[in-house]
């Protein structure tokens, strides 16, 4: 599946903030948007992202932003410039301007400018550090860079407003959700993870998530996605087990490789008619298997998405739906 450019963010419509001499006379209000900040450098009077950002702050009421999409200029691959720890330097300096930010979606790259599996980020705990008060975090990538850095990373902290935090990979570390079950999350809801395919770099295991489906973590948590995983049976299996289950609204196991013994774990399992929806589009189940998962549960009012039926391929493979 190739990502697209984000089109909406926190509620609000993403606007590209203008080039120089180029947009309209009248910019939206600095709230009503999230703004997508993005600079390729090409053309020989186009601005670099730094001069971009700077003429953004001193343009738009950096007081009344509510959401920033951070695109190209700011995130890149090992192959060009972009260093994401020059990004989260930018933005940590803007804080004290940045008073109303509540949204923040790091590298909004689609799939002409970079593979997902080519972004390059870094530690984005940084960021929470910075913005105490910001309330949704998304992030697209988990690379490394050319001069061996080690790629994405979650140092644990503490933060008392995150409500929304996705993560979105052809292969998560490891180390991401270890330092996310070693944080303090109080004020989570929704927590959505892209675990990836391990030859694009998924070392997340089924051990490693333990602590997230213990849920003991998370006491806001309502919404889980564990999707797009290479291994979403043995997911399946332990989601049908998993404390944190009862108390959610909304399950996405979707994206991935899910197959009939992952449906029929989910459906020998603890009871999920409580669940408002149950996302599993992009699958491998068999048309009998389909038909079991929605008479189990679509009569006691669960929303289940069963789009995106794949078949395995001729050597039997199955692929996630965002790898490289």
């Amino acid at each position: 599946m190739a990502l697209d450019h984000l089109s909406e963010l926190h509620g609000l419509p993403v606007y590209e903030f203008p080039r120089p001499g180029e947009g309209p006379a009248t910019l939206p209000e600095p709230g009503s948007v999230a703004w997508r900040l993005s600079r390729n450098g090409e053309g020989v009077f186009d601005e670099d992202y730094p001069e971009c950002w700077d003429r953004f702050l001193d343009t738009v009421d950096p007081a009344g932003v509510r959401a920033l999409v951070l695109g190209a200029g700011a995130y890149g691959t090992e192959h060009d410039a972009a260093d994401p720890g020059e990004t989260a330097a930018r933005l940590a300096a803007a804080a004290d301007r940045l008073t109303g930010l509540r949204a923040l979606y790091l590298a909004d790259l689609e799939f002409e400018e970079a593979e997902l599996s080519w972004i390059v980020q870094d530690d984005v705990s940084p960021f929470l550090a910075a913005y105490p008060r910001l309330e949704e975090l998304a992030v697209r990538g988990s690379g490394g860079g050319f001069s061996g850095e080690p790629g994405l990373e979650f140092t644990p902290l503490r933060h008392e407003s995150l409500r929304v935090l996705r993560f979105e990979n052809g292969g998560l570390p490891a180390q991401v959700v270890h330092g996310l079950a070693a944080s303090d999350l109080p004020a989570l809801e929704h927590l959505d993870l892209w675990l990836g395919d391990e030859w694009y770099g998924r070392s997340t295991t089924v051990a490693d998530l333990a602590p997230v489906l213990d849920g003991s973590r998370l006491p806001a948590l309502r919404r889980l996605g564990l999707q797009n995983a290479d291994i979403q049976d043995e997911i399946a299996a332990a989601v049908a087990s998993a404390p944190v289950v009862a108390r959610l609204t909304a399950l996405h196991l979707g994206r991935g490789t899910l197959g009939d013994a992952g449906a029929e774990a989910l459906l020998s399992g603890q009871p999920l008619l409580h669940l408002q929806e149950l996302d599993l589009h992009h699958h491998y189940l068999t048309d009998a298997m389909m038909e079991r998962v929605r008479q189990a549960l679509e009569p006691h009012g669960v929303r289940v998405d069963l789009s995106e039926q794949e078949r395995e391929h001729a050597d039997g493979g199955r692929y996630v739906s965002a790898g490289e």
